[in-house]
Formats: structure tokens, C-alpha cells, sequence
């Protein structure tokens, strides 16, 4: 298969309409066709089902979708790191990415230690929105990632284990439910406020009365005003303002933060920060 075929394939499956994904890519509608019905009679199946109503993924579209998003991460990585390799220096040595708003407090010492080791590189931080942290990892915009199991995938990729913390119901302050010493994940219901509803990973949003968040500043603001109730690690109770309550939950799963990085990766730079980061 080729890349532009996959490339084509993908924008297709995600927007589920061929007028829409050759707008997104630039071209015209029939040789985006014509290049989807090309690799369908190379591979000898049916990608699509096509019909009045629109396009439809077979499960062998649904396999290929998955299947080509990380083929074209991958691509897209070895450019990437080509490129950073070939860059002036005085260019950040390491990027690290991790969500806005989570494992701050763990990040700091990490950071404050590896800078104070021998041999030590600049480490460029970015910080992104819910759900962004893998996907920089693996199409190789950074060269490690603090994920948070089990709502990061991890798969593919090697980690080490850095903390393991349970949940907490985050609510407005004042609401009924905070009253009590401690909730079960049923109890939200009761509390008369939506879940925010998170991003998938194609960007979009489920369908729900939530609302749509983006990451967690501004969700701890949402939930400020009243407007939705969340479930987050304990570790965010450092973030927290007076009008802001958290409640521990005792049957939500814990979460594990993990240092994760690309298992091809051969440097030394981002061995001696992982080592730092499980020595902390």
C-alpha cells in the first residue's frame, strides 16, 4: 500500500462522506474515489458500504482505519525525528508531553532532578489537551510522555510505572453530595449535574447533555459554575479552590501514571531521564 492511498483511505473513514474528506485533503471527489476503489481491489475486500444515506466502515474498513492511522503516525515520526536530528544545537535536546493540568507536582521534581544530573539536555515540555499526550508520542512530535492508565493506551510502547492513586468526585462547592465522607460512582447520578464528555480520539465529541471539554482548566472552571461534576486523580486536589469540593470515591478504578517512550528509541539522553524519573 502506499501512503497517499492510506492517507486518502483515512480522511474518508473518519469523516464518513468522500465530498468532506476531499475538501480536508485538497483535491477533487473522483480521484479520491478512484484511489479508495484502487486499494480496495488491491486488498481484495470491501472498505465501505456505500449508499444513499452516506458511507458506512465494513470491519475490515474499521481494521485498516485503525490499523493506517498508526502506519501513517509512523511515517510521519521518521520524518520528524530526521528532521531533529539534523537541527542546529542549542535545540531542545528532549520533548516531553503530558496533559495540561495533571501530574504537576510529579513533573516539577522530574524535571528539577534530571537538569541536576551530569550530562543532563534541555527537555522542552508541552502541554496538551485531553486525550493528545499518545498521539504526540507516537507520530514523533515528542520523544517521551507521562500517560495516565487506563485511560491512556499504552500499547506499543515501554513504560515504567511512577504512581499509582485513586479518584476523587469533583463537585460543586456546597452541593448535597459533599456533605458525605465518601461516594460511589452510581452516587453521581444523583447529583442532578452531566458528566463532561470527553474528546475521542479523532477529535469529535459523543453525543450527551455534558459539556464539551478540552482540558482541565477549563473543566475545573465548568465545574466551578455548576455545570457538570467529574472524576479525576487525587493528585489534582492541589489545583482545587475554595469553590470547588472533592469527595473520594471507593469504587473508582485507581489511575497509574506511566513515563512511556518509543521502544526503537536508542537514546541516551531519555534513558537517564527515565531513570530519574523511577529513582523519584
Amino acid at each position: 500500500m502506499e501512503t497517499r492511498e492510506l492517507r486518502y483511505f483515512v480522511a474518508v473513514a473518519e469523516e464518513l462522506h468522500f465530498g468532506r474528506a476531499a475538501l480536508r485533503l485538497g483535491i477533487a471527489q473522483p480521484p479520491l474515489s478512484r484511489a479508495v476503489q484502487q486499494l480496495e481491489r488491491r486488498l481484495g475486500v470491501t472498505l465501505l458500504e456505500r449508499g444513499s444515506r452516506g458511507v458506512a466502515l465494513t470491519g475490515a474498513g474499521a481494521v485498516l482505519l485503525r490499523e493506517g492511522r498508526a502506519a501513517l503516525d509512523a511515517v510521519a515520526a521518521a520524518e520528524r525525528r530526521t528532521r531533529r536530528a539534523a537541527a542546529p544545537a542549542g535545540s531542545p535536546g528532549l520533548v516531553l508531553v503530558t496533559k495540561a493540568g495533571a501530574s504537576t507536582e510529579l513533573l516539577s521534581k522530574l524535571l528539577d532532578a534530571y537538569a541536576a544530573e551530569p550530562g543532563a539536555v534541555d527537555v522542552d515540555v508541552v502541554l496538551c489537551g485531553i486525550g493528545e499526550q499518545e498521539r504526540y508520542l507516537r507520530d514523533g512530535r515528542a520523544d517521551v510522555a507521562l500517560l495516565h492508565r487506563p485511560f491512556d493506551s499504552t500499547a506499543g510502547l515501554d513504560t515504567e510505572e511512577l504512581l499509582t492513586e485513586g479518584q476523587l468526585a469533583l463537585l460543586p462547592a456546597g452541593h448535597p453530595l459533599t456533605g458525605r465522607p465518601d461516594l460511589r460512582l452510581d452516587d453521581l447520578g444523583l447529583s442532578g449535574l452531566p458528566l463532561p464528555r470527553w474528546p475521542r480520539d479523532d477529535g469529535s465529541y459523543p453525543d450527551g447533555p455534558g459539556p464539551e471539554v478540552h482540558d482541565n482548566t477549563q473543566l475545573l472552571q465548568l465545574i466551578a459554575l455548576g455545570r457538570t461534576v467529574a472524576v479525576l486523580p487525587e493528585s489534582v486536589r492541589a489545583h482545587l479552590h475554595d469553590d470547588i469540593a472533592a469527595v473520594p470515591l471507593l469504587d473508582a478504578p485507581p489511575v497509574t501514571t506511566v513515563i512511556a517512550w518509543p521502544p526503537h528509541s536508542r537514546s541516551l539522553a531519555l534513558a537517564q531521564l527515565v531513570r530519574t524519573a523511577t529513582r523519584l
